[in-house]
């Protein structure tokens, strides 16, 4: 049975790729609020990533990175604090997690790393200047982990258009907003969180054993096409 840690298993995305993955792998949820199930393959610390000491977990097959943030304002109304709260969170984070768990991650046979990014680094968009910043950082940081790293573990980055999540909640906050939102898309969704860890699972399993460094994008065609 595979040993996966997920930093922010709780909600979203990371408690998509938590259930998915708790019916044949021991799962190591971090995150400051539980998970809302119980289950034997389950084991929860209540602990926030940023500040607070992470725990000592030994043999460990995969490490998924879930926190982010959606901080959308006018240049002129992002502080520097803005900037600094969302590198914080989106790469400092996700650099103490690997930085911690590297050693664990070297004795196991296939071991994996998954990060997510989104689409506004690739794609610009207006009043996300600073996730966007963050994101394109924890971008280089896949790139250049993934040569570093090299062939020993692999690391790779999600980057997804809006999901629903509550993360994006205000966003998606009624169904006008919904529908304007696949209308905005080539292909006519958004996506929905299990989606995207499906993504994630594969990403970990051997069936992604020539894939490292890549940033895969999850857009419904936002950033490809132009219709």
């Amino acid at each position: 049975m595979d040993k996966i840690v997920i930093i922010g298993g709780s909600k979203g995305i990371g408690s998509a790729i938590l259930l998915q993955q708790l019916e044949h792998s021991l799962v190591y949820n971090i995150s400051r609020t539980p998970p809302d199930i119980s289950h034997p393959n389950l084991v929860h610390f209540s602990i926030d990533v940023l500040t607070e000491p992470l725990p000592e977990i030994e043999n460990i097959d995969a490490l998924i990175y879930c926190p982010g943030s959606i901080n959308l304002k006018p240049i002129l109304s992002l502080s520097l604090d803005d900037f600094r709260n969302d590198f914080e969170i989106n790469v400092i984070g996700a650099v103490k997690v690997i930085q911690h768990y590297l050693p664990a991650l070297k004795t196991s046979m296939h071991p994996s790393i998954v990060l997510f990014s989104t689409v506004a680094a690739k794609l610009g968009m207006p009043f996300h200047a600073s996730i966007a910043t963050a994101k394109a950082g924890l971008e280089g940081l896949v790139k250049s982990l993934g040569a570093e790293l090299a062939p020993g573990i692999r690391i790779n980055a999600i980057a997804p258009t809006i999901t629903e999540t509550s993360l994006s909640a205000s966003i998606l906050r009624n169904d006008r907003m919904k529908e304007n939102m696949m209308e905005r898309h080539p292909m006519k969704n958004y996506l929905k969180p299990q989606e995207v860890a499906r993504m994630a699972n594969y990403l970990i399993s051997e069936d992604a054993a020539s894939i490292s460094g890549q940033i895969f994008q999850m857009d419904y065609g936002l950033v490809s096409f132009k219709l």
